[in-house]
């Protein structure tokens, strides 16, 4: 069985090692991004089997490269797991709406971060839009509890 292909973008040349070494470790074959505007280059020429995104990014964010993943139809069911220190409710809802399979807030552990590269590569297309779909309503959820409640 051939490899599964990982793209991993970060612009933290020690972040990106960080999850190489243990994505090789794993036997995934590992290609790298450091900006938005890469990674979308490297989407559109290689198949891939996965993509490792992180939002805060210059130029092109890890929304942006999402956003338009989602948008076109030859990527739309590219796997994304998003890899952030953006931990606020509203990026983490704003993940979900934009079509994130899963939402990794940093520091994490990479040996995690594998189990749920795999996780992710073992659901079907549609499994992973009903997760999806759950994680937006609980988050919901969990938004309506923390507002301030109106006289």
């Amino acid at each position: 069985m051939p490899k599964r292909k990982i793209l991993v973008v970060d612009d933290d040349p020690t972040m990106v090692k960080l999850i190489n070494v243990n994505l090789k470790l794993n036997n995934y074959a590992i290609e790298e991004a450091s900006s938005g505007e890469e990674a979308l280059e490297i989407i559109e020429k290689a198949p891939l089997d996965l993509v490792v995104l992180d939002i805060m990014m210059p130029g092109v964010d890890g929304w942006e490269v999402l956003r338009r993943i989602r948008a076109n139809p030859e990527t739309e069911e590219l796997p994304v797991i998003l890899v952030t220190a953006k931990t606020q409710d509203s990026d983490v809802i704003r993940g979900w709406e934009l079509g994130a399979d899963e939402y990794v807030i940093k520091p994490f552990n990479p040996l995690l971060l594998v189990e749920i590269i795999k996780m992710v590569l073992d659901r079907s297309y549609e499994e992973r839009l009903e997760r999806r779909k759950k994680q937006k309503e609980k988050l919901e959820v969990l938004r309506s509890l923390s507002r301030p409640k109106s006289n």
